[in-house]
């Protein structure tokens, strides 16, 4: 690994999540979304004989974690890979059940800040975005290939961008004159697209249409349940799930599938008794999402927009 990478990476509600997974010593415990090793070192700390799985599918990622959990030894184990694949990472780890799942679903500041990669409207660079560069898809593809009415309901939906429409037809406009290459040559359409009331203050107008360009590129959303619900079934009794998200979405599918795996009986509420014979799983730790003190937000501004929620195998 090239010595001089800075892969800074802010652990978001680092101490709520280490309490939230109430860490047994002598665990398993998996970090779905590695980063620059924040969570899992601290984790590893507070194992004696327990176990590390750190899981991330960028390769820098796999090279920083791999070098800062090298003084775990054995205790930490990291992989390359997606934590949509968690049960087969474990598996092919020889283990069959955890005692706790962290997942941190924010960009790493590493790849924010890392021009060539394309995420931020805040350089030029070209239209990338994948967090995994093995991907095919990317952001050129989105933004010059995909019709009109999928990308006004991709921003719309995944960025909750109410300028969704004239934006797209910007960029139809501009993509129809030459493919659109770079992040800023994309800023600027967008940021001319809205109206100029609403580029005053607050946030940068690409914000929101960025933010959706990457959950469709990275298909962040599709993974979220079926992950949990893996997790879930290979969680002992009292073993936990601690999910970070940043987007209302994302908070929603953690929340919905948190409920229905505390849940258990899927019938209909017009059924007097339960004949699905579902049994409830999980129960909810967090009834309310635990969000990042005054001290965190001065520290990382960044960390604004994080929830954490967690739930216990029962």
């Amino acid at each position: 690994m090239d010595q001089n990478i800075e892969f800074s990476h802010y652990s978001v509600l680092l101490n709520e999540c280490l309490e939230g997974l109430a860490i047994r010593p002598h665990g398993i415990y998996v970090d779905g979304t590695a980063g620059g090793a924040g969570h899992s070192a601290r984790i590893a700390e507070r194992l004696d004989v327990g176990t590390l799985v750190a899981i991330d599918r960028d390769q820098t990622a796999v090279e920083v974690a791999t070098q800062r959990l090298s003084r775990f030894g054995d205790r930490a184990k990291v992989v390359r890979s997606n934590f949509y694949e968690v049960a087969d990472v474990c598996r092919g780890l020889g283990i069959e059940q955890i005692d706790g799942l962290l997942l941190d679903l924010g960009v790493s500041s590493y790849q924010l800040d890392t021009p060539e990669r394309g995420f931020s409207y805040m350089s030029d660079a070209p239209l990338d975005m994948r967090m995994d560069v093995r991907g095919e898809l990317t952001a050129y593809d989105v933004v010059n290939g995909y019709s009109e009415d999928k990308l006004k309901r991709i921003l719309y939906e995944y960025g909750e961008e109410r300028f969704s429409a004239s934006i797209v037809s910007a960029i139809v406009r501009e993509r129809q004159k030459k493919p659109i290459e770079t992040t800023r040559e994309l800023s600027d359409i967008i940021k001319y697209a809205i109206p100029p009331k609403a580029r005053e203050g607050g946030h940068h107008p690409a914000k929101r249409s960025f933010q959706a360009i990457r959950i469709e590129v990275n298909g962040e959303l599709d993974v979220i349940e079926p992950t949990i619900r893996d997790a879930a079934a290979m969680l002992k009794s009292g073993g936990r799930i601690a999910i970070i998200t940043f987007h209302s979405l994302e908070d929603r599918i953690v929340k919905q599938t948190f409920a229905s795996l505390a849940a258990g009986c899927t019938c209909p509420k017009s059924l007097p008794i339960c004949v699905c014979g579902n049994k409830p799983s999980m129960k909810v730790i967090t009834r309310k999402p635990i969000l990042p003190s005054s001290r965190e937000l001065e520290e990382n501004p960044r960390s604004r927009s994080a929830k954490l929620r967690i739930a216990e195998k029962i």
